[in-house]
């Protein structure tokens, strides 16, 4: 297995997602995905990063709008592999007995019921984003300016509760078992990055040495996105509360752009700036990732050594 010089430090492209009971690992040429499965082996499936004909190429290289259709793109990707993971680890399995609603469902739907389902989840899941981190927001500080003047200090307080209710969302979350099952799998992806980028062999006794912490997380982008966002949106209409939310929706693809280029700078350099930007992020990772075991590293190495590229200098930022 080709690895990165042990004098130096090399910042890899491979990036990850933590799965039910596995891990995503997507690189430069191939991208590949290992799930425990329930007889406890871990199953790998390994496919092409790139489309030969990818029609949207040309705008994932321009700068600030490559953020957006990156975005998009992980978001559908990382989607599909969710699914597929609670398939593969036999989450079904442990599921109830049907009720009649769901054999009619079943019944109607047919083979298409789980594309159904997984499609409707996901548009509801975009819709109470955009009403808990968008309009309550907005709704909130623009009832307080009915009773005190907040002034200029009105796009701060927003941007203040939208923080506020990002990480209370991202606690309560964590509580739940199955979530911490997940945030061991993203400490296991990190930790395994981490190594690779320290030039270190994968096993499992040099990954559990390293830090689940990692810059280009995605909740760093998520915190940044909220930040930038104060500073965007700051230019947009009170007069609306619902007006404000649909001009935010409008700029939102620009407080992405702004986000991912600032993500990417962060994980090419390291100095007192790159410190700045990481650490929002950083400590939020205290919430999404654990510390994982043997086992949950192992499914992180299966998906990660099939994704690295034999020419490492095709795999630097």
């Amino acid at each position: 297995m080709p690895k990165s010089s042990e004098q130096e430090i090399h910042k890899s492209k491979i990036g990850g997602q933590a799965l039910i009971e596995g891990i995503m690992m997507r690189g430069v040429h191939k991208t590949a995905m290992a799930v425990r499965i329930p007889d406890k082996s871990i199953d790998v499936e390994v496919w092409d990063t790139q489309k030969p004909h990818d029609k949207l190429r040309v705008f994932k290289k321009i700068p600030v709008i490559r953020g957006v259709f990156n975005m998009i793109d992980s978001l559908v990707i990382g989607y599909r592999c969710l699914m597929k993971s609670a398939e593969k680890s036999g989450m079904d399995l442990e599921e109830e007995e049907p009720s009649k609603f769901d054999k009619w469902i079943e019944q109607k739907l047919g083979d298409k019921m789980v594309t159904v389902v997984a499609t409707i989840g996901a548009v509801l899941g975009v819709i109470l984003s955009l009403v808990l981190f968008m309009f309550v927001p907005s709704l909130i500080v623009w009832g307080l300016n009915q009773i005190v003047s907040l002034g200029f200090f009105k796009g701060v307080i927003e941007g203040v509760v939208k923080i506020v209710i990002f990480i209370c969302y991202l606690a309560l979350v964590a509580r739940l078992k199955d979530i911490q099952r997940m945030y061991q799998y993203h400490g296991a992806e990190h930790k395994t990055i981490a190594c690779f980028e320290a030039g270190l062999e994968l096993t499992v006794e040099n990954i559990k040495k390293q830090t689940r912490f990692h810059p280009r997380c995605g909740t760093s982008f998520l915190i940044l996105s909220l930040i930038i966002g104060i500073i965007v949106f700051s230019v947009v209409s009170w007069s609306n509360p619902l007006i404000r939310t649909i001009l935010k929706i409008v700029l939102l693809p620009i407080v992405i752009g702004i986000a991912y280029e600032l993500i990417k700078f962060a994980g090419r350099y390291d100095n007192w700036f790159t410190k700045i930007i990481s650490w929002p992020g950083i400590k939020l990772q205290h919430l999404t990732t654990c510390e994982p075991d043997a086992e949950q590293i192992e499914v992180a190495i299966a998906a990660f050594e099939p994704v690295i590229p034999e020419n490492l200098e095709e795999d630097r930022w």
